[in-house]
């Protein structure tokens, strides 16, 4: 059946990835039959998605279900998180028009190789002008997760729209993601996730909840990616590619967080004979 679809998690699992596990967002833009077929920019595409473990992927505007077989033909990896349990969210509350524009797939992970456990990823693509709206909404989304699943660990990320004209400063006082103290934003206002010199804007977003999860993020790992700096792009070739650029972050791998707590434990001292 003919479908749009919205956005699309990926898990690319890669051996890479023993040290910390690259959780990454990006809208590629229009990602369609047209983008498949350049090879160039299907070639930068594939670089960025290798660098993650999972990766959420928006704007993918398919039909024919092509384009993730396509993609997956084109990486192999090696399986270090599993699918625990997912829904849609049905945006039906009480009193309260639909907001989403797109209601945001839930997926709970499990990961045993991680220092956290389990977390849950909650997507969001926003339409820009009810940018503002859709943002707050995910306070209502966490809360329904919480009343279905025992979890505490939890990941919000996606194309938020959450910049420049679309939510300007004084709006920020009436979203609760961001009021909530216990929502931590990895990915600042000051960011630029935008291609295109003429713009800076902090469209895309990443944000936290849970002590759990946000003490297990790797240190300076969250950060947008500029491809066309990595991979000497030009603005044109960049722009073929996405308007966006992606944003991650990476969480500590339990065998590293093992081998940090000896590396700081205290030797015992020998016993001497007398």
């Amino acid at each position: 059946m003919p479908r749009l679809l919205a956005f699309q998690l990926l898990l690319l699992l890669s051996i890479s990835s023993a040290l910390a596990l690259r959780l990454c967002s990006f809208n590629v833009r229009s990602f369609g039959e047209a983008k498949k077929e350049n090879k160039n920019a299907m070639d930068v595409i594939t670089k960025v998605i290798k660098r993650c473990d999972i990766i959420l992927l928006m704007e993918i505007k398919d039909s024919n279900n092509m384009i993730c077989p396509t993609l997956m033909e084109r990486l192999n990896g090696e399986k270090l998180v599993s699918v625990k349990k997912s829904y849609l969210y049905h945006d039906y509350q009480a009193g309260d028009a639909d907001v989403f524009s797109r209601e945001p797939f839930v997926v709970w992970f499990q990961s045993p190789y991680t220092v956290v456990k389990d977390f849950v990823i909650v997507p969001l693509h926003t339409t820009p002008e009810t940018s503002m709206k859709e943002i707050d909404e995910l306070a209502d989304v966490y809360w329904d997760v919480k009343r279905r699943w025992k979890t505490e660990n939890f990941i919000f990320m996606g194309d938020f729209n959450a910049g420049c004209s679309y939510v300007p400063k004084k709006a920020w006082k009436n979203i609760r993601l961001r009021t909530d103290p216990e929502f931590v934003w990895l990915i600042g206002d000051q960011e630029d996730t935008t291609v295109k010199r003429s713009t800076s804007c902090a469209y895309d977003r990443i944000v936290l909840r849970g002590q759990e999860i946000i003490s297990s993020i790797v240190p300076k790992s969250n950060s947008t990616f500029n491809f066309q700096k990595a991979y000497e792009l030009t603005e044109e070739e960049a722009l073929d590619v996405s308007d966006h650029f992606p944003v991650e972050f990476k969480l500590q791998s339990s065998r590293a967080f093992t081998n940090r707590k000896k590396s700081i434990s205290p030797k015992k001292k020998k016993a001497h004979r007398s």
